[in-house]
């Protein structure tokens, strides 16, 4: 007698991530919309990439010292909920938000940051620029200098806050502020290492990069109304 079947449920493959590209927009508001969409999402939301470009802002993290920041002068300072100390945000820099669920991806904190690295620094590479990471140190570098800060968060297994990618940006504002919290850090830019002078030449490989990093289908929908 043969023995029964018993049916089993297919494995459920993730749904698309959605790429949302914000155009230029004020820090606070994206923070609160992705604090507001990590909350309400449940275990069948689709992961979510934002892109944006964001006005002249320092950012101050949950570790964060304020002696860190000398004289922020014109620009806001604002203390927000991801890790680290304090960095700046201001156009022509790239900021990416990954909304993902790391329990559906089955991927752990460090092998998240270490991702995202990777992205940005595979990013790098193909401009034929050589980056590197810096031990004790999140972020990727070239020549010593700083590239790329890395700031999460991650609530109920699921990411928000991310990464800051400088393209062709004033730099100046980081002489105003300890960049993530160390004295003298030197930061630098694609453009000043010969890099492209926009971020839309960018945009695209930086997201095919960490689409690879996560093994995400990307779909570009609408930007998120707030």
């Amino acid at each position: 007698m043969s023995e029964p079947v018993i049916a089993q449920e297919p494995l459920r493959a993730a749904p698309p991530a959605q790429l949302r590209d914000l155009g230029r927009r004020a820090y606070e508001p994206v923070w609160h919309a992705m604090q507001a969409f990590t909350d309400a999402r449940t275990a069948d939301t689709p992961d979510e990439l934002w892109l944006v470009e964001h006005d002249p802002v320092f950012t101050l993290g949950q570790a964060g010292q304020a002696e860190h920041v000398l004289f922020p002068g014109d620009i806001p300072v604002i203390h927000v909920d991801r890790g680290g100390q304090v960095t700046y945000h201001g156009p022509g820099q790239i900021v990416l938000y990954p909304l993902l669920d790391l329990k559906r991806l089955k991927i752990g904190v460090k092998e998240y940051v270490h991702r995202i690295e990777q992205a940005m620094i595979d990013t790098l590479g193909d401009w034929n620029l050589h980056a590197e990471r810096r031990e004790g140190a999140p972020g990727v570098y070239v020549n010593g200098a700083k590239i790329g800060a890395l700031g999460i968060r991650v609530r109920r297994g699921c990411t928000f806050h991310g990464l800051a990618f400088n393209i062709a940006m004033d730099l100046e504002p980081f002489r105003r502020i300890n960049p993530c919290g160390y004295q003298g850090l030197q930061v630098t830019s694609m453009l000043d290492l010969g890099g492209p002078s926009g971020l839309e030449p960018v945009k695209p490989v930086l997201i095919g990069h960490v689409a690879r990093q996560f093994g995400l289908t990307v779909e570009t929908a609408p930007p998120p109304t707030f």
